[in-house]
């Protein structure tokens, strides 16, 4: 079967020639490559284009917007979505797509996606704090066999349900939702970043505001009660005590005015796009 490997940017200058690089010995041989451009300002649009993959662009719209469109593109029987701050090991699209071959499942994820930065402090701490343990591993070791997201699907179980709701943060759970099943596990390695400085963690949590809340405008007032400064500071002296780790403190701190001002600008602007 035929794989289309899609990878939105957006500024991804300084990640994706790597991913690329990563993509290109595959042990797995039929298979084509789709970066989407979403809209980058930096030189991430030029190096794709030197590279040997299919190349598209489009106004600045967000991942699920650019994701779309990669699969409107593709040619493949199975989508395989990828970051453009991973770096896949060499039988990653074998092992990603062995239970879609062999008909065990129609769509998958992966348990062993590994922290590529995790000697960086605070690429270190979002990963704790993104899995509330102290681990390099992205997953939790408690996660089940079964997952929201997707790294891979069958192209027609896409097609299906029409894809990715456009919308931000979160927006690869969005299709678990419509197709109302989950993916699988695999054991597929990947090794993705963190954000790995405190301007980078801002950005990313401001971008994590934007994401749909389970009790909608109420919920975002609570979450916005709950990164304000003085809750903020209490979690941050509890996470610093927790974790034995004095940095914490600081970077809790700057996580939370991130969603706090990710939120703001949400109610201002209405606007998704990272």
């Amino acid at each position: 079967m035929k794989i289309s490997v899609i990878i939105p940017t957006y500024n991804e200058a300084n990640h994706i020639e790597e991913c690329l690089d990563s993509l290109s010995t595959q042990t797995y041989k039929d298979y084509e490559v789709i970066v989407i451009d979403d809209g980058s300002t930096d030189k991430t649009l030029s190096i794709i284009k030197s590279k040997k993959v299919k190349a598209y662009s489009q106004t600045h719209l967000g991942a699920g917007s650019a994701r779309n469109l990669g699969s409107k593109h593709a040619q493949g029987e199975i989508l395989v979505f990828v970051d453009a701050d991973m770096i896949v090991s060499q039988n990653y699209l074998e092992e990603i797509s062995k239970p879609i071959i062999n008909k065990e499942s129609k769509g998958t994820f992966t348990t062993n996606e590994v922290v590529l930065n995790y000697d960086n402090i605070w690429a270190k701490l979002y990963n704790w704090e993104y899995v509330s343990e102290k681990t390099k591993f992205r997953i939790p070791s408690n996660h089940p066999q079964t997952a929201k997201v997707f790294r891979a699907i069958l192209k027609s179980e896409f097609d299906r349900v029409g894809g990715y709701d456009e919308v931000g943060y979160g927006e690869d759970w969005t299709l678990s939702k419509k197709l109302k099943y989950n993916a699988t596990s695999t054991k597929a390695l990947v090794l993705h970043k963190n954000p790995s400085s405190l301007c980078q963690v801002f950005h990313q949590s401001s971008w994590v505001a934007t994401r749909t809340f389970k009790l909608g405008g109420f919920g975002r007032i609570i979450a916005l009660i709950r990164a304000s400064l003085p809750i903020s500071l209490i979690f941050a002296i509890i996470g610093s005590i927790k974790y034995q780790n004095l940095p914490y403190l600081i970077f809790k701190l700057v996580f939370d005015f991130g969603l706090f001002y990710g939120i703001i600008k949400y109610w201002i602007t209405g606007s998704y796009a990272q």
